[in-house]
């Protein structure tokens, strides 16, 4: 042993690098909580509902593009599907921005929907209709 020198053990030394993680844990969880807090409380966005909306369908194999003009609760038919119209949903402060809509598609005669779900105006591929023939997109609410 070297002259003034403290022995140290191993388990010491474990115990000091692991109260010394703990703490660093500690303080990035509470940055966390504080960024995340204030996040929450800044991004929320006020949304209407419309009593409609405008999509766009493509037939695949024809090439023609539709633009379908659907209220809510209303069913109607894109070649051998059919649109159901659930719920429209826009940023109050902004109309014609980023609306979602609640749809349904059903393949005409059966009930198994091919596709029930929110649409996202600004993001159709997020979550979208997965059909041979058709693409069905959500262009807008109608306010």
């Amino acid at each position: 042993m070297v002259a003034g020198v403290k022995a140290v053990s191993i388990a010491a030394c474990r115990d000091g690098v692991r109260r010394g993680l703990a703490w660093s844990a500690a303080i990035l969880l509470m940055a966390a909580a504080q960024v995340a807090a204030q996040t929450t409380e800044t991004s929320r966005v006020e949304v209407g509902q419309a009593r409609g909306a405008i999509l766009r369908g493509l037939d695949k194999v024809s090439g023609v593009v539709s633009q379908i003009d659907i209220a809510v609760g209303e069913t109607l038919a894109l070649g051998h599907v059919q649109i159901t119209l659930g719920e429209c949903r826009y940023p109050v402060n902004n109309p014609a921005g980023d609306a979602f809509a609640w749809i349904v598609i059903r393949e005409a005669g059966v009930d198994l929907p091919l596709f029930q779900g929110w649409m996202i105006a600004s993001s159709p591929a997020l979550n979208a209709l997965e059909h041979p023939r058709y693409d069905v997109w959500v262009i807008r609410c109608k306010t």
